[in-house]
C-alpha cells in the first residue's frame, strides 16, 4: 500500500482544513480533489453539476482518482460524493489509508451555514437535504474507511493529532 492519507467525509466535515494541517504535521504534500477538477476544467464544480450534471462530474472524479496512482507521501481530501461509486472505493483503498472524518448532522449544518457554493445544498431546506444525503452516505463511507474519526467539538488539532495516533 502507498504511503498516502485520504479524507473521506460529508460537504463541512473539514477534510480540506485537516487535511493541509495533517499534511504540514507529516511533511507531505496536500492535494483537495475537488480543487484539482475545478483547476482541470477552469469552472467551479457548480458549473458542472449545471452544464453537464452529477454523472459527468463523478466520471472526473473517477478519471482523476485513476491518475493520482503513482503519488506517494501526500494527504488528499476527497469531494464528499467520491466514495459513492464502487469502483472509487477500490481505487481509495489502492492509493492509501483512507480516514473517515465522521461529524454530526447538527454540526454540518452550521458549518454550511450561508454556503451557496454546494450544488447539491442549492434551494430550500438544508437540514432535510443534510439529512436525506448523509442517510445515504454514511454506509458507503463506513464501508470505505480504514480509520474512523469523530470531528465535532474538537480542534483542528486534536482531529490532526488523533488520526497521526492511529496511523
Amino acid at each position: 500500500m502507498k504511503n498516502n492519507i485520504l479524507l473521506m467525509g460529508f460537504m463541512g466535515a473539514g477534510k480540506s482544513t485537516i487535511g493541509k494541517e495533517l499534511a504540514l504535521s507529516l511533511s507531505y504534500s496536500f492535494l483537495d480533489t475537488d480543487e484539482m477538477i475545478e483547476k482541470k476544467e477552469g469552472r467551479e464544480i457548480s458549473q458542472i453539476f449545471l452544464q453537464e450534471g452529477e454523472k459527468a462530474f463523478r466520471d472526473m472524479e473517477t478519471t482523476l482518482l485513476k491518475e493520482l496512482g503513482n503519488i506517494d507521501k501526500m494527504v488528499i481530501s476527497l469531494g464528499g460524493g467520491m466514495p459513492i461509486r464502487e469502483e472509487n472505493q477500490k481505487l481509495m483503498n489502492a492509493l492509501g489509508l483512507v480516514v473517515y472524518l465522521r461529524t454530526r448532522k447538527n454540526t454540518i449544518i452550521k458549518r454550511l451555514e450561508g454556503d451557496r457554493k454546494r450544488p447539491l445544498l442549492k434551494g430550500e431546506n438544508i437540514e432535510e437535504k443534510v439529512g436525506n444525503l448523509m442517510k445515504e452516505r454514511e454506509p458507503i463511507y463506513e464501508k470505505a474507511a480504514c480509520i474512523f474519526v469523530d470531528t465535532d467539538e474538537k480542534s483542528i488539532k486534536e482531529i490532526v493529532e488523533e488520526i497521526i495516533s492511529l496511523l
